[in-house]
């Protein structure tokens, strides 16, 4: 539904109200030994067998059936993260039928990345200090010359994941935690990743009707594409942070926010790559804003839509999407603003 400015700003603000008075984060020495244990086993390890993947592949060539478990297990998960996970679980964009929820849930979480509820906190506490304290991985918090930009990237887009500061749930997540249908999801984690690598295994070996293509069905629709998925979204915190890469032609919520847009990571993510469009309408579903914007994300919602799935589908008004343009001048309507 596309809404006037007062109803924009309206859901601008329901999309930013949390419980303040709630502490930020939760201090425990073993939540940090729990990111650890994660970063190496779903971060370190897929990367090193990746690494193999593709020198193995030199030798014995990938086939049509490889390709194909990567690209479709590539499309689900994706669609998992960022209509899942990102749009309506984070940003209330939609509101989803409960079949739909747990299947996005399920489909988000093979992406190995954290548990829906300390994703949505995380993420959340992103955009509450988008490139300031308090942002666990922005890139643009170590200094301005070439090699502390460098090292910021390389946190930002990998490193973090060891150990950072981890968000308080009740604090960023409160909905999530009433919400039964998705607290019970979120606690099947490891299974939905399990499944995420036995399913194409299992289509490997079933189309081939051999143990090597259960076997590489499993490395490329499985580890390689949980691999490339985890990386294509992290590359939103690192490359799309950066003031190198992309354009920012809308002013977001606060003056360091440095979201950019990025074509080239909107065709591999579903239309994430729309940062900067996103950073200043976080409530939107559709961060391309525009029809003829590479938002496939945004597409799938609006079939979903279409076929009763989900419904009270968010997006700008045009006049709302004109006023955030730099160099406008902010738009009042009564007592709000949007700046």
């Amino acid at each position: 539904m596309e809404t006037d400015v007062a109803t924009d700003i309206q859901l601008e603000a329901e999309a930013l109200q949390l419980p303040t008075k709630r502490r930020r984060f939760v201090h425990d020495v073993y939540l940090h030994r729990l990111q650890r244990r994660h970063f190496l086993i779903f971060s370190v390890l897929p990367l090193l067998i990746t690494i193999a993947a593709i020198v193995l592949a030199f030798y014995r060539p990938l086939t049509w059936v490889d390709l194909g478990l990567f690209a479709g297990m590539w499309f689900l998960n994706g669609l998992g993260m960022s209509l899942g996970f990102h749009r309506v679980f984070s940003h209330k964009c939609a509101k989803l039928k409960p079949s739909l929820k747990v299947g996005l849930c399920a489909l988000g979480s093979m992406a190995a990345v954290g548990p829906l509820l300390s994703w949505v906190a995380l993420h959340r506490l992103h955009h509450e200090s988008a490139d300031m304290d308090g942002d666990v991985h922005s890139p643009n918090l170590h200094g301005s010359s070439f090699w502390q930009r460098t090292r910021g990237f390389f946190h930002a887009h990998y490193t973090w994941m060891a150990r950072h500061q981890y968000p308080n749930i009740t604090r960023y997540a409160p909905d999530l935690l009433k919400d039964r249908t998705l607290y019970r999801a979120s606690q099947w984690y490891v299974t939905w990743i399990v499944l995420g690598l036995v399913i194409p295994g299992v289509l490997g070996g079933l189309i081939t009707m051999t143990w090597w293509g259960a076997f590489t069905g499993f490395l490329w629709g499985g580890v390689v594409r949980m691999f490339a998925v985890a990386n294509v979204f992290w590359s939103l915190s690192s490359f799309s942070h950066l003031s190198w890469f992309g354009t920012r032609p809308y002013r977001a919520h606060n003056d360091f926010d440095n979201a950019g847009n990025n074509p080239i990571f909107a065709l591999l993510s579903f239309g994430e790559g729309w940062h900067n469009n996103h950073h200043a309408f976080p409530w939107s579903a559709h961060h391309g804003l525009f029809w003829w914007s590479m938002d496939y994300g945004f597409w799938v919602l609006k079939f979903f839509e279409a076929i009763g799935l989900a419904y009270d589908v968010r997006v700008p008004s045009r006049k709302t999407i004109a006023s955030r343009r730099v160099g406008v001048v902010p738009v009042q309507v009564g007592e709000g603003t949007i700046n």
